[in-house]
């Protein structure tokens, strides 16, 4: 990744919220109401069916007890008059002149009645109905079941069809949040999208895309760094050329112009060509433990600017000592370059704060880091190419330590660099 650039912070994808979440709740959901409705529509119409049939049995035993009783012969032992178990509806529709059947029990059994009004009163028939009972409370319990087993299935088969989806999903999501942190050889591959002559689905499309997009922007960065080193490394003969007819000028005021103007070149070259290192991923850190105090008044000794040191908690640290100099002395040359006087270095722990007293840092430098070749004006006038917080903010990714800018609630700009502490208690030998 460019230094200087922050990654983006993607959002984290609930549980609940997730595609996978709600794909799985609306199937299950979906799954319970197509069963509820498919197993009532089934009961129902069985149980009419069921019903139907044992009425019109039911009917046809009353016809037969009619026939017997209106001539005279003995009513069958399933048929009888008056009984008292009748259901009173139906006793009440038959001696309104109706015939008619309904469901009741016989002595705690499950009957179907079948009554009709008669000379002495109401003739009933009854059927033994628990057969049919006992078989739609059978195939009540076989609905319930295949609809157990139904939904089952279907999520096991539809949660294991979207979780192939979703893991291709998460597995171009990683990518991207691997592109955005910096790694841009990061790629998806997805094997559908190895034959275009296939059809191709949603994610294989948004996957390609996604390497199509990091192949491109790895094109043009890896382009734009060779452009630096290669305008870095071109430009330095010329300068050792200039370099060199500046010091044979006489001496004098427009001599020392020149020089002076060769020289803010020169250290323009050795940024440009520092970036390029820094930009190529290359470079690698020599780490040791130091005491984090003595670095920081070295660093400052060596910028040879005019900066307070106070070192509240010393901590032993892990870091690269040229390195972390180096970033030191870019963020004290930019606080006096762009800030104000007094300008401050503290330690507390393994926290160096660096803070000036002008105008702060601008608001795209706070929201999208510290940007080359941009640079506002601020209240002293200074100027510059927005190099030097470029490399400090590179060189600090090397030493592993976090930068952050910020600006003070009275005024002034504050950065704020956070450096891995030792592991151990140690004691560490002064820096020389």
């Amino acid at each position: 990744m460019r230094a200087g650039l922050r990654a983006p912070r993607l959002p984290r994808i609930s549980r609940f919220g997730s595609l996978y979440g709600k794909f799985t709740l609306f199937l299950a959901v979906m799954c319970c109401v197509v069963a509820a409705v498919l197993g009532i529509l089934v009961h129902v119409i069985v149980t009419r069916q069921t019903v139907h049939q044992a009425r019109v049995e039911a009917l046809e035993r009353l016809d037969s007890a009619a026939r017997a009783y209106s001539v005279g012969d003995p009513v069958h032992h399933q048929a009888s008059l008056n009984p008292p178990e009748l259901p009173p509806g139906l006793r009440d529709l038959a001696l309104r002149g109706r015939r008619g059947t309904a469901l009741g029990d016989d002595h705690g059994v499950a009957t179907m009645w079948a009554a009709t009004p008669a000379a002495g009163g109401v003739l009933a028939s009854r059927l033994d109905y628990r057969h049919s009972a006992a078989t739609i409370e059978g195939l009540d319990r076989a609905i319930i079941g295949s609809s157990t087993l139904a939904i089952g299935g279907t999520l096991l088969v539809g949660v294991f069809a979207v979780s192939r989806v979703t893991r291709r999903l998460h597995r171009t999501a990683d990518v991207a949040r691997r592109i955005s942190a910096g790694d841009l050889d990061a790629r998806v591959a997805d094997p559908r999208t190895a034959d275009l002559s296939k059809p191709q689905d949603e994610v294989a499309a948004v996957s390609a895309a996604l390497d199509a997009m990091a192949a491109t922007l790895q094109e043009r960065l890896q382009s734009e760094q060779r452009f630096t080193a290669d305008v870095a490394h071109e430009l330095r003969t010329p300068l050792a050329g200039l370099q060199a007819s500046a010091d044979l000028l006489p001496p004098g005021r427009p001599t020392e112009l020149v020089r002076d103007r060769v020289q803010a070149l020169r250290r323009l070259t050795e940024d440009l060509l520092e970036i390029s290192r820094l930009d190529s991923l290359t470079e690698q850190a020599d780490f040791d433990e130091h005491q984090l105090g003595q670095l920081a008044e070295r660093a400052v000794r060596a910028s040879g600017l005019d900066a307070g040191v106070r070192v509240v908690r010393d901590a032993c640290v892990v870091t690269d000592r040229r390195r972390l100099e180096r970033v030191l002395s870019n963020l004290l040359a930019n606080a006096h370059r762009h800030g104000r006087p007094p300008v401050t270095l503290t330690v507390d722990g393994p926290v160096i704060t660096v803070r000036d007293h002008g105008e702060g840092y601008p608001g795209y430098l706070l929201e999208h880091g510290p940007q080359r070749f941009r640079t506002e004006p601020t209240g002293s006038g200074g100027k510059g190419h927005g190099l030097g917080l470029t490399i400090a903010a590179g060189q600090a990714r090397i030493i592993e330590a976090r930068l952050t800018f910020a600006n003070a609630a009275d005024g002034g700009a504050v950065t704020v660099l956070t450096l891995p502490e030792c592991d151990d208690d140690h004691e560490v030998a002064p820096a020389p």
